[in-house]
């Protein structure tokens, strides 16, 4: 099996299982749980003033922003499921964190844009606190942005680990330049 085709197996299971679990997920609520209504187990209700599952709608971006934008977010939507399809192949194949990151974003995207082209909108059922609604799909965006900033991060750090090990085991003038006192001693002070 060539290389792009088992990058595209790993992509693909990545994504379509945040897809399954996000599309599952929503069905239950919708079939569980009345629009605008909310549910908890039994023995989880001491956490209804914090954490609780509802029946919500969103026409807007993860996490309620940006409400009334579902054509627009249903164009970036797959604008971003296009670039990350055809990025992907190009990622380095040690870059782990980075083919994670982006499997996360496409079944995030993927997952959301199901939604609004079925229902036109998006169904959010995770509350917690004061913050806004979400799902499945938005928190596999997010998961994927921290996983990704956290892979850039750990790039970074590895190469400058690189290079100053580099700088320790070959120590070279940073600037040929004579400095002031080689000045003094070929003017002959």
């Amino acid at each position: 099996m060539n290389r792009r085709v088992k990058d595209y197996l790993t992509l693909f299971g990545i994504s379509g299982t945040v897809i399954a679990l996000d599309q599952w997920t929503k069905w239950l609520v919708r079939e569980n749980i009345e629009f605008g209504g909310q549910w908890l187990p039994e023995s989880l209700q001491w956490l209804m003033p914090y954490a609780r599952f509802v029946n919500w709608h969103n026409s807007g971006a993860a996490f309620g922003m940006f409400q009334n934008g579902n054509v627009v977010f249903t164009v970036l939507a797959i604008i971003v499921i296009g670039a990350i399809i055809y990025y992907y192949p190009h990622v380095e194949k040690e870059d782990w964190t980075l083919k994670l990151a982006m499997g996360l974003q496409l079944g995030g995207a993927t997952g959301n844009l199901i939604d609004r082209l079925i229902a036109g909108k998006v169904t959010d059922f995770i509350s917690v606190g004061v913050f806004p609604v979400f799902n499945v799909a938005d928190s596999s965006i997010t998961i994927g942005v921290v996983v990704l900033l956290l892979g850039v991060w750990i790039k970074e750090r590895s190469e400058k680990l690189k290079a100053k090990e580099q700088q320790t085991a070959n120590p070279q003038v940073e600037n040929d330049q004579p400095s002031n006192n080689d000045k003094a001693v070929v003017n002959g002070e």
